[in-house]
């Protein structure tokens, strides 16, 4: 199993992470963007996740050729990020985000299948590899604090082409994976996804991250807004992914002994309180502090689970299009809405109501896994 090969790589795509969800809308908001500008574009990052995964998931499906396409996607989302150098109108930037995310979306789920195929009958054992996903969005999430503090967000630009490099570089260690035939593999994937638990589980992911929306879009606004400096914002941030790790050590541990359905419903509720914490407490940071620790339910549970849902509904050559629905479905389609109604609400009724909304979603979320996952 290539551990540090593969690690290489989630270490890169989510330091770029870190760099780019905590700051960006920051960075935007120096160049003079109201809230709703502010949530469009960040909505166009999710947005490009409805449709990338699933083209890009059906030819790697097709070929049987993911790496190449991990590696041609890594590429292509360098080269078009280079033009953020060039773009600071509202529309250019539009044109740019679509362009580079589309094909920055598009690498993660064919790695993830790739990683689950190098893991062979150790699936369970995802999460081990994963946390050097979380390492790197944590050394990019502090390190950028204290950073942009003194230099200005204006250096955020250039130190994300060199993360989007890092992708690409890492890609190339990493060789294909010949899955070869499995059970399942010629059930034809209309007929997978009209299961009662394959829809419930794309519902599920689709209300979890569209509760993210106003968390990813406007954290770091509201935060600043409130009176915290961009180090302290940057350590919550940070702090939010040490707690996600601790799961990830776990994870292998806590399936096996409490299931999948458990670990889903619980993760719903405290993503729910969550949200809560943040408005009602938004000037206590040690209230603050333990809202950022159930990010270890909201993304760690919630993802480490969604995976091994995923690989286990999706067999054979389902595999690269089931982590494509997923992520295009939730991180997607659920991103893009979150973060869209975020910005219309911060505007309408205030941020406060944007986070009980939030809320009420996650709420949702935790019917329908009571419901429908079994």
């Amino acid at each position: 199993m290539y551990y540090w090969r593969l690690s290489g790589f989630y270490f890169f795509y989510f330091a770029t992470l870190g760099a780019l969800i905590p700051y960006w809308s920051l960075y935007l908001k120096e160049l003079g963007f109201g809230a709703t500008r502010i949530g469009e574009l960040v909505a166009i990052i999710m947005a490009t996740k409805i449709v990338a995964p699933n083209v890009w998931g059906w030819i790697a499906d097709h070929t049987g050729r993911r790496m190449y396409m991990v590696r041609l996607a890594s590429l292509l989302a360098t080269l078009s990020f280079a033009g953020v150098f060039f773009a600071y109108g509202y529309w250019e930037l539009a044109l740019v985000t679509a362009l580079f995310s589309f094909f920055w979306n598009a690498a993660l789920p064919q790695f993830e299948a790739t990683t689950l195929n190098h893991l062979g009958a150790d699936t369970h054992r995802y999460s081990v590899v994963r946390l050097w996903g979380s390492i790197g969005f944590i050394v990019a999430v502090a390190g950028l604090g204290f950073v942009l503090d003194r230099t200005g967000t204006g250096l955020l630009p250039k130190v994300l082409i060199v993360l989007f490099a890092g992708i690409w570089l890492s890609s190339l260690l990493v060789p294909e994976h010949d899955y070869g035939h499995r059970h399942g593999e010629n059930e034809p994937l209309r007929r997978v996804l009209t299961r009662p638990a394959v829809v419930s589980l794309l519902l599920v992911c689709f209300l979890i991250q569209a509760s993210h929306g106003p968390y990813y879009a406007f954290y770091s606004i509201f935060l600043a807004d409130n009176g915290y400096s961009d180090a302290a914002i940057g350590q919550l941030w940070a702090l939010g992914v040490i707690a996600e790790i601790g799961v990830f050590l776990r994870m292998h541990r806590w399936l096996p002994k409490f299931g999948s359905r458990f670990l889903l419903l619980l993760a719903t509720v405290l993503t729910a309180v969550r949200w809560l914490l943040i408005p009602l407490f938004v000037n206590q940071l040690w209230m603050l502090i333990i809202a950022q620790t159930l990010h270890a339910a909201s993304f760690g549970v919630y993802h480490a689970v969604s995976i091994h849902l995923v690989h286990q509904l999706f067999r054979g050559r389902h595999q690269g299009r089931g982590q494509a629905l997923y992520s295009s479905l939730s991180f997607g389609a659920g991103g893009a809405v979150g973060s869209l109604v975020a910005g219309y609400l911060w505007d309408g009724v205030g941020a406060e109501w944007m986070y009980f909304a939030a809320a009420l979603t996650a709420a949702m979320a935790g019917v329908v896994t009571w419901r429908g996952i079994r």
